[in-house]
């Protein structure tokens, strides 16, 4: 079977087409070395993949006939990923400090106007005119 319809079959990417393209990224090899996506996969071939920026190592047991339900692709696969792999991702989601639940939508007009606050203090509306400043500059002139 194909890398890139192996890797679509075992649910490792959505679609046949983002595995193909991931492929031609560079980002899949097996044994160590970069394949193409008609490279055949193989019982026993520890495939290497790049995504989510850690590197998972997976090791096939079986070619499966077609897409699989997840519960049946441990019966094809073996993770081998190293657990500080999976710790580096870990860390990297809990670094992500959003205020704001996912799924919430967009930022609100309050939500807005506490970013332009926080992005530009003077912008709380305090301002002294255009004007007003110019008569306090030539003031502070006169004063000398």
């Amino acid at each position: 079977m194909r890398i890139d319809k192996f890797l679509w079959s075992v649910r490792f990417y959505k679609t046949r087409n983002i595995a193909a393209e991931e492929i031609k990224k560079n980002r899949i090899a097996i044994g160590g070395n970069v394949v193409k996506s008609s490279k055949e996969v193989k019982i026993g071939d520890i495939i290497t993949i790049r995504k989510n920026q850690i590197d998972y190592k997976i090791k096939v047991l079986q070619i499966p006939p077609s897409r699989l339900g997840a519960k049946l692709v441990p019966l094809h696969v073996t993770d081998m990923t190293d657990k500080e792999q999976y710790e580096l991702l870990k860390m990297r989601k809990l670094q992500q400090d959003y205020y704001r639940i996912k799924g919430e939508g967009r930022p609100t007009k309050r939500d807005r106007r506490e970013i332009d606050g926080y992005l530009d203090p003077d912008a709380d509306g305090d301002e002294v005119s255009g004007e007003d400043e110019w008569d306090a500059f030539f003031k502070d002139l006169e004063a000398e």
